[in-house]
């Protein structure tokens, strides 16, 4: 097999000329080589000792970059002062794992939100973002856990729900980008609370859905109340099979079999 290798730089003085530019250009100039199309004078550029936070942030605009340069913008001494140039170069679509992972620790919450919700996030970026939020959780204030709950994707609002808050639950639920699917997760990981169950159980969106009321009947913490109507409305066959159930409580079953009688 023939190998292929990349094709070699050809130096014409008309590169020599704008490499030279890179290095030495000043103000206004500089906005013009962060358009160039060679990696070479992008290279050079970063060189450049009148370089500024502006001109690098012109630069990320791009989204033509290669991932050697985004490293060196990473690594540059503008970058590790300025958080503007930290968030734009954690927003880009092309930063690889290596530079976005440590970027994300200095990014302030409502940031890393956005960063989950902006539609070019990639999904490596989205995952890492949700993943960094899921860490600083318990330390996050309660207002801000609300606010979080009010906005977040239904990945993190899982997390949320799972703490518990009443504000915290109330506002998650109102959240137009909760999925059933999630909500039914979080009812099935042993996390709800009985409030969450109730809450839950009389919200006008989420108590007529038939996998949220079947979850519900599967939850040894939901109330007993509430266990007693769903058992009422429950179709028979699945009524049966919940009799079969290993995650009810002794009084759950006992209130399945009174129910299998009554209709009988």
């Amino acid at each position: 097999m023939t190998e292929i290798y990349p094709r070699p730089t050809i130096f014409t003085p008309e590169l020599v000329h704008r490499l030279q530019r890179a290095l030495l250009a000043e103000g206004d100039e500089l906005f013009s080589l962060v358009q160039d199309g060679a990696p070479e004078v992008l290279r050079s550029l970063l060189k450049n000792r009148t370089l500024a936070e502006d001109h690098l942030l012109a630069l990320l605009r791009r989204r033509d970059l290669a991932e050697d340069l985004l490293k060196a913008l990473h690594l540059h001494e503008l970058t590790l002062s300025s958080y503007r140039l930290k968030l734009a170069l954690a927003v880009h679509p092309k930063s690889p794992p290596a530079v976005l992972q440590p970027l994300l620790s200095h990014l302030h919450l409502f940031d890393l939100l956005g960063l989950c919700l902006h539609p070019a996030t990639t999904p490596d970026q989205k995952l890492a973002a949700e993943r960094t939020i899921v860490q600083r959780l318990p330390g996050v204030p309660l207002g801000n856990r609300i606010t979080l709950a009010r906005r977040a994707p239904s990945t993190l609002l899982v997390e949320l729900l799972g703490g518990g808050e009443a504000q915290v639950i109330t506002a998650a639920l109102d959240n137009p980008r909760l999925k059933e699917g999630s909500l039914v997760q979080y009812l099935s990981g042993g996390r709800a609370t009985a409030y969450a169950i109730t809450t839950i159980f009389r919200h006008l969106r989420w108590q007529k859905l038939p996998s949220i009321r079947s979850t519900l009947l599967k939850n040894p913490q939901t109330p007993e109340t509430i266990f007693r109507q769903l058992l009422a409305s429950c179709p028979l066959p699945e009524l049966k099979n919940l009799r079969l159930s290993s995650r009810l409580t002794a009084r759950q079953k006992v209130l399945v079999g009174e129910e299998l009688q009554r209709r009988s």
